[in-house]
């Protein structure tokens, strides 16, 4: 049995490792592609006698030629062409420039202000695997003047959240045109991780459960995102993210998980559950509270009063489905 174990151990290793060297030769190929396309810009467009014309016309021209691409749109080859200006004299970078991924690139250009301080994350990105989300937290933090200014050199500020893959990037995932719901299934990872570790941080009360955790209702098994415990309230409380615009039957589902967890999970001496869902799209966030029918109006003002306030979470949420991994912008 053990045998089976180590086996099953190595390969998933194996596979693991197969699937991030993949990823990381399309980061370096995108990369390279984006290069090439910036430097083609640059030069094309000194020459042309329309000027900024040039790249319109490009864009429209890739559209044509591959249409519902994303990335490609004016906004994406002026991007490109920045790109190459950019670092296209610096030797310093010519190794470092594949090793990280596009969203890490555009973070670092639009945030480091000097030449100094973008060969310092770029170099910290490949050494620490920062996703764009990590380094971001970086950047406005501070860490380069402040690295700068210590004498003993800080090291970097641990990241709370679990690790990403920092190659697992939007960029990619668009570019190789893969199914909707493979961005999905990791923006709501990332999501539900970052979603956990605020609540903990505003809710004093709140104790984490587990999530993922598997109620049945009716013959049918289904997975709450998030549970936890709330110490003032004595309840349990359900939390469940929605990526895309609310709708009311997300409401029906989480009576139906509160029945449940009242009747499998709560113990005789607690109160009923309360659910809260949690929906975010690019353009609007929406956070409702479901509560149990049998709750008095008096129960009901205490709930509303003890849980964390709507504004908060949306703010959470809007901050979270804007950051640069998250984002993905066309």
């Amino acid at each position: 049995m053990s045998n089976e174990i180590t086996v099953a151990s190595n390969l998933i290793q194996i596979i693991s490792q197969s699937k991030q060297n993949a990823l990381k030769k399309v980061n370096e190929e995108l990369i390279n592609m984006y290069w090439k396309i910036g430097e083609h810009l640059s030069t094309e467009s000194e020459k042309a006698s329309f000027g900024d014309a040039y790249i319109d016309t490009v864009a429209e021209e890739i559209q044509n030629a591959f249409p519902g691409i994303k990335g490609f749109n004016r906004r994406g080859l002026y991007r490109m062409k920045k790109f190459y200006e950019t670092y296209k004299d610096d030797e310093f970078v010519t190794t470092l420039l594949t090793q990280i991924s596009w969203s890490n690139h555009l973070t670092i250009i639009s945030k480091a202000k000097t030449m100094e301080e973008r060969h310092f994350y770029l170099s910290l990105c490949v050494k620490e695997n920062y996703s764009a989300r990590e380094l971001s937290r970086q950047i406005d933090s501070g860490y380069y003047e402040r690295y700068m200014l210590s004498q003993e050199k800080l090291l970097p500020e641990p990241i709370k959240e679990l690790k990403e893959n920092p190659f697992l990037d939007s960029y990619i995932i668009e570019f190789l045109n893969l199914p909707s719901n493979f961005k999905e299934a990791d923006l709501r990872k990332g999501l539900i991780n970052n979603m956990r570790n605020f609540i903990l941080e505003v809710g004093r009360d709140f104790t984490f459960i587990d999530d993922e955790v598997r109620v049945q209702v009716g013959k049918e098994d289904y997975k709450i995102d998030l549970l936890f415990f709330h110490r003032g309230l004595q309840c349990l409380v359900a939390f469940e993210l929605k990526i895309g615009r609310f709708k009311p039957e997300y409401i029906s589902k989480m009576d139906f998980y509160l029945e449940a967890l009242d009747r499998q999970k709560k113990k005789k001496h607690e109160n009923p559950s309360v659910g809260v869902i949690l929906c975010a799209s690019k353009d609007d966030e929406v956070v409702e509270y479901a509560m149990s029918r049998t709750l008095s109006p008096m129960m009901v003002a205490e709930y509303q009063l003890q849980l964390p306030d709507k504004s908060v979470l949306q703010k959470k949420l809007q901050e979270l489905i804007n950051m640069p991994l998250i984002e993905g912008e066309d």
